[in-house]
């Protein structure tokens, strides 16, 4: 009988045995040394086979480890300089420890855990993983959480996990986009600044190369797959991240509808709790970003609403009213 195929380990286990083993030695671990012990590793290595994947996969892991922050250190020995075969890697641990004036409670630590917990592996950025891989690392205690369950983050957009890779290595990022109202998806190239959560709704603000300029790309309107080129970009300041923020803020605040809804209705009751809403009887105010999102959930609830104002926002629900009436006949 064929042998059965040995068990997946997690890349973040894989990646914290790594560490945990590269941090444990002074004098350092050999390539087949590393390859034949850790975890994550040791369970393909084979003795008299071919082990070229599983050395592919501990380069990019050093790249990955690297990316980290982790300070990963190579060591040639003594008579055989450029041999790759005998290098030794090795974290030195005096560079890696955290500063003297910095130190977690058991309780501190539980909760940057459980703050990780809401982000499924997917989602994590690198500074979290980098954090959280330290902690662990160095032998942080963290209390049991009380919680029995913990909420968690699904990010459905396919998009979101390369642009957040490439956000992490300042690498630009190509994509077909298709703006409201226009038939054709235009191609963007792209510097991505920060990827930001606005009323439920995942944007990307960039700075888009061919227009000069920075904008905002909801990712449910990027078409097909995101490249992320090999090309870098200097790193944002921090506070365009807030710029952008505020000025999305600035725009839902300006920015308002006014609606008819028909009492005790399904509309009501949801349209009534978006954040801000103002009532006067039976009429809503509502505030909005995007005038297109927000018409196609208005046209959503059909007979239950009526758009008052703005103009624009009542022909863009009365058009998708009569295209969905047009479609089933």
């Amino acid at each position: 009988m064929p042998a059965s195929p040995a068990p997946r380990v997690p890349v973040e286990e894989r990646l914290f045995s790594l560490v945990l083993a590269l941090l444990a030695t002074e004098s350092g671990l050999t390539k087949t040394e590393i390859l034949s012990t850790v975890q994550g590793y040791r369970q393909r290595y084979s003795r008299t086979g071919d082990n070229a994947n599983l050395e592919r996969q501990f380069e990019r892991d050093k790249d990955d480890i690297r990316e980290l922050g982790i300070p990963l250190e190579t060591i040639e020995s003594p008579g055989a300089a450029g041999n790759n075969q005998t290098l030794r890697y090795r974290i030195p641990k005096g560079a890696y420890d955290l500063p003297a004036d910095v130190t977690f409670s058991a309780e501190e630590t539980t909760l940057l855990n459980l703050a990780a917990m809401v982000w499924r592996e997917g989602s994590l950025s690198a500074e979290s993983r980098r954090a959280l891989l330290k902690l662990r690392s160095l032998g942080v205690a963290a209390e049991d959480p009380v919680l029995g369950y913990a909420p968690r983050v699904r990010v459905r957009e396919a998009a979101f996990e390369p642009l957040r890779t490439a956000l992490d290595r300042h690498h630009l990022v190509e994509f077909d986009y298709l703006k409201p109202g226009e038939h054709s998806a235009r191609h963007r190239v792209v510097a991505p600044i920060a990827l930001i959560q606005h009323r439920g709704r995942w944007l990307l603000h960039g700075e888009d190369r061919n227009a000069h300029g920075t904008r905002n790309f909801l990712l449910r309107r990027i078409v097909g797959p995101v490249a992320v080129t090999s090309r870098s970009y200097a790193p944002f300041p921090p506070e365009a991240t807030a710029t952008a923020q505020r000025e999305l803020e600035r725009i839902w605040t300006e920015r308002t509808a006014e609606v008819l809804v028909e009492p005790g209705s399904d509309a009501e009751t949801r349209l009534a709790k978006r954040r801000d809403t103002s009532r006067e009887g039976d009429r809503l105010v509502l505030h909005y970003t995007d005038a297109e999102l927000l018409a196609e959930e208005l046209a959503s609830y059909g007979p239950e609403v009526l758009v008052l104002a703005p103009e624009s926002l009542r022909e863009a629900v009365r058009d998708r009213l009569e295209r969905t009436a047009l479609a089933h006949g």
